[in-house]
């Protein structure tokens, strides 16, 4: 459906920053800031899917170049 347009190292960061920002949501429940860190759904499924809405629109890719 979607091009696979997240690579490798991008991969893993965009999954663990996504990790850490939805576990800070369980970790700080009276923090006044804590609806903010569920914006880490967004790095964990772009992450998850190998595919970035915003990478497609720039024309931008971290994966590797095919080999011919």
């Amino acid at each position: 459906m979607f091009k696979t347009n997240v690579g490798g190292i991008d991969r893993v960061l965009r999954i663990v920053a996504g990790i850490v920002l939805i576990a800070m949501f369980f970790l700080y429940p009276d923090a006044p800031w804590r609806y903010f860190t569920l914006i880490g759904i967004i790095p964990l499924a772009t992450g998850l899917f190998r595919t970035c809405p915003l990478y497609s629109a720039v024309g931008l890719s971290t994966c590797p170049a095919p080999k011919t």
